[in-house]
């Protein structure tokens, strides 16, 4: 009968590419038949033959034979029956099987235990491929039945056999640790073999160990100094020097033995992995620390950067891996290479231009990081026309930094990447490196228009927080963000998901609350009211509103300091703008800007018709107003309403611990209700046939009683907290006199109302919202006119200036404000008053904020504040009907 021979399944598979599944099938089907067989020699050839389906059918999808839906388990103890064959080469068909089908899981293992003693104890052949096999098959049962016989190997004659025991004493105290003791001192008896390829083996074995314990094997450094020194096996130095390298951290002394014969290696090995791992070992073995490490660091550094340029993308890597490693503490010796370093970011290869940014954010400094930003900022510019900042950016860059030849195309992670390493570098320990804040402020702009990702919430963080910490660089900010709220792209590109629409959200902050470092604040409000910034989130469209309410109000008191009649009409029309775009936001369907639209409509409401009733002094004489005072000022005082309500406290930024000195309350419980919610109904259980019962009683009741309620209703609805009439309801047989005494028991509790302290009666009038003629205008006639300020007194705000890059310093508020009354262990900071701010006395402890407007303030006597609880006052209330008794309530 004529048999498939494995040459033959080999030319069958690459036959039936396009039907594969089918040939196997069938090829399976006849291995069945071929393995059950008593011809051994049959046997082994279709065990060699599924082995062979399973491991080598494809290189990419190995095991595919199970994928398919075929499994080899079945086979497992005819692969034992090939692995006990008296013949090597049947056998070693066998033990292939094995190692390539069994797991811990097989149950035929237990039958290998006495097969695998007597194949250790027969000739070489079969001790050395049993040794190979039991390395793959070896579970913790076997492991201990066969630790003796293994462990005894070690001392064999031959040395491949030596070599491969050493190997199986690994995998046994992988699986059985407790073998360690005893396999441990005849396994270091074996670096003193006198065949290389067996300390070779003994060493990588050793290698492996010391990884998980390196203290236990400090006792063998004078052994492997010696093989250090002697031996020219680069494979075996590689092993060495790595396990140096595990053991210089547990034993400081040995760096300086090993210095001289390392720094040997890299300067005259020419194998390219051994140096490397010699680099690697002193990097993480602390040999380049101290004086006598400099001149290795230097050495190092300058082979790790001869490998960046080679054209070995391999090499390019770990040379790249290497050299983050040595910028900590050489970071001036990796600095000479920075071109060759910045060539990378634009590699091919994605893994190496991420080694590359590693590399370039920890070699940054206050030296060079404007120059390493600039570079990396032009690997975000596109071939387009760019802001001007940008292109500066670009032509500076190009002359110095060396770009590929081949540029990769960024992708739109890579994208975010790289300029979420630019904000990195530079806020990195607050801001550390960071020596010109308006050029950074600058790259960020930048990076809103070039980025093309998402980025804009970072971007918008440390916009704030600069513009808070950095006084010297708001007016800078200012300037630079009033452009980006007048870029009309960012609104139209508002809903793309690459946008950086966040940011607008900083630039109306900033402009909003320093606008007084503008010189034309109102030419701001028309960018802040275009109706394109409703595509924006809501927490935009807030902080655009609260923004307009800011700039108005500094721009009108600025505007009331030098007041001209023929400013008005001007001022009329912005205000009507912002009223139209408040009510229009007032039916946003986000409660915060419903809130802040309503707010501002309010106030813009109340300075409108201050505005339509203020006449100029030209032509309104005393004569023409009671009351009117020769000395008010000659500009519509609702000009000050706003510029008060923010300018009372400056925003500071706050300190990290300031939370943690904030004191707990006494008795506060926040695991307990502060109003307890209401009780659940219960629901009781009835029942089925009195269920129905009952309910037709109480409809029966219900009808019954809807005619004796229209009777019995008498009187009024009543608050019961407060007493007020909800919704009087007259009775028709009401006589006239009933009614008169209704009115005038009203009338009296009114009027003992109007005595009790705890409660508070509102008698104002009733104005409705759009009747803007009904209400009052205070007149404040007792007001001195502004005129009469002196200029250091005037709220004169600061201009911006042209800007000359690095000709300013800037200082940073790195602490920040912490609580009243909290001690800090930092040295305080006074923050620098602005100019035409009131100076406050150290030494008073005022309970009311400090108040820029310069209207006089109220003089409240001290008999009138209230310091404490008052006295109980007793109220006597008049008993229903008879004036007779009285009730006293306490």
């Amino acid at each position: 009968m004529w048999e498939r021979t494995l040459q033959d399944l080999i030319r069958g598979l690459r036959a039936n590419k396009k039907d594969e599944a089918r040939f196997i099938a069938k090829a399976v089907e006849e291995i069945r038949q071929e393995i059950k067989s008593e011809d051994m020699e049959l046997k082994a050839g279709a065990v060699l033959k599924l082995t062979y389906t399973i491991v080598y059918l494809d290189p990419d999808e190995i095991w595919q034979l199970d994928m398919l839906g075929y499994d080899m388990s079945w086979a497992s103890f005819h692969v034992v029956e090939v692995m006990s064959s008296p013949k090597a080469h049947l056998k070693s068909v066998g033990y292939l099987g094995a190692v390539q089908s069994f797991n811990e899981d097989t149950d035929v293992l237990m039958l290998t235990t006495n097969l695998l003693k007597k194949d250790l104890s027969s000739n070489p052949t079969d001790v050395a491929i049993t040794l190979n096999g039991f390395s793959h098959i070896v579970t913790p049962d076997l492991a201990r039945d066969l630790a003796p016989e293994i462990i005894a190997m070690l001392t064999h004659s031959r040395p491949h056999i030596r070599k491969r025991a050493i190997i199986a004493v690994y995998k046994l105290m992988v699986k059985y640790p407790e073998v360690t003791p005893q396999a441990r001192p005849r396994l270091e008896e074996r670096l003193e073999d006198t065949d290389p390829s067996v300390v070779a083996a003994c060493v990588n074995v050793l290698c492996e160990l010391a990884r998980q314990n390196p203290q236990d094997y400090l006792s063998l450094a004078p052994q492997l100094f010696h093989l250090l020194t002697t031996s020219s096996n680069n494979w075996m130095l590689i092993k060495i020097v790595k396990l140096f390298g595990s053991l210089c951290p547990h034993e400081p002394r040995l760096v300086k033995k090993l210095l001289n014969p390392i720094t040997e290696l890299i300067t005259t090995t020419p194998a390219i992995s051994l140096l490397y791992e010699c680099v690697h070992t002193c990097i993480i073995g602390g040999m380049l620390q101290g004086s006598n490490g400099a001149s290795l660091a230097k050495t190092c550094v300058a082979k790790l950067a001869a490998f960046i340029e080679d054209t070995d993308q391999n090499l390019k890597y770990i040379a790249l891996l290497a050299m983050t490693k040595i910028v900590p503490s050489h970071p001036h010796l990796v600095g000479e290479y920075r071109d060759t370093i910045l060539a990378s970011v634009s590699d091919q290869d994605i893994s190496i231009r991420m080694r590359a940014l590693d590399l370039v954010t920890a070699m940054v400094d206050q030296s060079n990081l404007q120059s390493i930003v600039q570079q990396l900022l032009t690997h975000l510019v596109p071939n387009t026309e760019l802001p001007s900042a940008v292109r500066s950016l670009q032509e500076s860059a190009e002359a110095s930094a060396p770009r590929s030849s081949t540029a990769a195309p960024l992708t739109p992670a890579y994208r975010l990447t790289l300029a979420e390493r630019i904000l990195e570098m530079c806020s990195a320990s607050m801001y550390e490196n960071v020596t010109n804040f308006e050029w950074y402020v600058s790259v960020m702009v930048d990076l809103v228009h070039v980025s093309n990702v998402k980025i804009g919430a970072q971007i918008r963080d440390q916009l704030v927080d600069i513009a808070c910490r950095v006084r010297g660089v708001r007016p800078y900010a200012v300037k630079v963000l009033y452009t980006l709220l007048a870029d009309d792209a960012l609104l139209q590109n508002a809903h793309d998901e690459r946008s950086c629409s966040e940011a607008l959200w900083a630039a109306a902050w900033i402009c909003g609350e320093y606008c007084s470092e503008l010189l034309e604040p109102q030419k701001l409000i028309p960018y802040l009211l275009q109706p394109e910034v409703s595509n924006l989130t809501p927490d935009i469209v807030a902080v655009y509103i609260q923004a307009t309410v800011k700039v108005f109000g500094t721009w009108a008191a600025e505007l009331g300091e030098q007041w001209d009649d023929d400013r008005l009409p001007e001022l009329q029309e912005i205000v009507q703008a912002i009223k139209s775009r408040m009510e229009e936001l007032v039916s946003n369907s986000n409660v915060e800007v419903q809130e802040r639209a309503s707010n501002a409509l309010e106030l813009f409401t109340f300075i409108s018709a201050d505005l339509k009733s203020w006449k100029p002094q030209t032509q309104a004489g005393p004569s023409t107003v009671e009351g009117f005072n020769a000395d008010a000022p000659a500009f519509p005082k609702s000009l000050y309403l706003i510029q008060p309500l923010i300018s009372v406290h400056e925003l500071n930024p706050v300190a990290e611990t300031a939370q943690s000195c904030v004191p707990v309350p006494e008795g506060l419980d926040l695991d307990e209700w502060f109003v307890a919610p209401p009780p659940e109904p219960v629901m009781e259980e009835r029942p089925m046939g009195e269920k129905k019962k009952r309910a037709k009683k109480g409809k029966e009741k219900q009808d019954s009683g809807k005619k004796s309620d229209k009777k019995k209703k008498k009187g009024k609805e009543v608050d019961i907290n407060s007493g007020d009439i909800l919704t009087p309801v007259y009775d028709e047989n009401e006589t006239p006199e009933d009614i008169e005494e209704r009115e005038r028991r009203k009338a009296e509790r009114l009027a003992q109302l109007r005595d009790d302290p705890y409660y508070i009666l509102d008698d104002k009038p009733k104005i409705a919202a759009h009747d803007v003629d009904s209400i009052p205008v205070v007149r404040l006639d007792d007001v001195p006119s502004l005129n009469t300020r002196s200029a250091d007194e005037r709220l004169v705000s600061l201009r911006v200036s042209s800007h000359s890059s690095g000709s300013q310093s800037f200082v940073i508020d790195r602490n920040g404000e912490m609580p009243k009354g909290a001690t800090s262990s930092r040295p305080s900071q006074t923050p620098p008053q602005k100019p035409g701010t009131p100076q406050t006395t150290s030494g008073t402890n005022s309970p009311y904020p400090a108040v820029l407007s310069s209207f006089p303030q109220y003089d409240v006597p001290d008999s009138d504040i209230r310091t404490a609880t008052p006295e109980p006052i007793k109220v006597v209330r008049a008993k229903k009907g008879a004036g007779k008794k009285k009730r006293t309530k306490t």
